[in-house]
C-alpha cells in the first residue's frame, strides 16, 4: 500500500480497498493455535462430543494448511505461527480468563509444539500467547512491522475465538486482514459461519484455493 493510496480513500469510505489482493513480499501467513496440546489422540477421545472439530481439523485445515503454507513459502510469504504457551511452568503469567478456563501450555512443554503436518520450518517465528489475542499477549505487532507487513492471511483454530479475535485486533491495528475460511475450524459449522458474518466488516474472506491463485498470479506477473 502506498501513502497517497490511502490518503485517496474517500470521507465517505471504500469498502472495496479492503478487497485488495496482498503483497506477496508485504504479506504474513498467521497460523494460531494448530498445536498438540489442543489437537491429539488423548483429548479427542476425551472428547467424542466434539467430533465435528477433530474431523474438520482432520479432514480440512491440515489438508488446505499443507496446501497453503507451501504456496506462502514458495512466493515468500512471511509464515509466523502463534501457540498457546506459559513463559512460566506452572503457568501464573496467564491471563486470567485462560486461568479460568483452564487453558494451560507450559513453557517448552509438548503441548505448546505446533503439530507435525503443519510444523514451522528451522526460520519461521513462533510466538507463544498467554490469552485470545495474540495482539495483546505477545509482540507480533513490533515483529511484524519490522518485516514490512500490511496484509495477514489467517487460518487456525478456532473460527469464533483466537482466530476471529486475531482478525478484528489486526484489522484496528491497520492490516489488512484476509480470513482463509476452509483453514479454520471450531466446535460447530453454525459458530463457524457466524463468526464469519459476525466479522465480515474487519477482513475478506477467500478459500484456500483462491488465495493459492493470487499467489500465483503476483509470481506470474513478476
Amino acid at each position: 500500500m502506498r501513502r497517497s493510496e490511502i490518503d485517496a480513500i474517500p470521507l465517505a469510505g471504500d469498502v472495496s480497498f479492503r478487497e485488495r489482493a496482498v503483497e506477496v513480499d508485504k504479506t504474513a501467513m498467521l497460523v494460531i493455535d494448530l498445536q498438540k496440546g489442543e489437537y491429539n489422540a488423548e483429548k479427542r477421545n476425551a472428547n467424542p462430543d466434539d467430533s465435528y472439530l477433530w474431523a474438520r481439523i482432520e479432514d480440512v485445515v491440515i489438508p488446505n494448511g499443507q496446501r497453503l503454507l507451501a504456496a506462502c513459502r514458495g512466493a515468500g510469504v512471511e509464515v509466523i505461527y502463534t501457540v498457546i504457551e506459559c513463559l512460566t511452568l506452572d503457568g501464573r503469567d496467564r491471563s486470567l480468563d485462560y486461568k479460568v478456563s483452564g487453558i494451560f501450555a507450559a513453557k517448552n512443554s509438548w503441548e505448546a509444539e505446533v503439530i507435525d503436518e503443519l510444523k514451522p520450518g528451522d526460520n519461521e517465528i513462533v510466538l507463544p500467547k498467554t490469552s485470545s489475542s495474540l495482539f495483546n499477549s505477545t509482540n507480533v505487532e513490533y515483529v511484524l512491522r519490522n518485516l514490512g507487513i500490511e496484509y495477514i492471511m489467517v487460518m487456525g483454530i478456532v473460527t469464533d475465538q483466537c482466530v476471529e479475535t486475531a482478525v478484528r485486533d489486526g484489522c484496528d491495528r491497520g492490516f489488512l486482514m484476509t480470513l482463509v475460511d476452509d483453514a479454520c475450524a471450531t466446535h460447530s459449522e453454525r459458530r463457524h459461519r457466524e463468526s464469519l458474518f459476525g466479522f465480515r466488516g474487519y477482513c475478506r474472506v477467500r478459500s484456500t484455493a483462491q488465495m493459492i491463485e493470487e499467489l500465483a498470479a503476483q509470481a506470474t506477473s513478476q
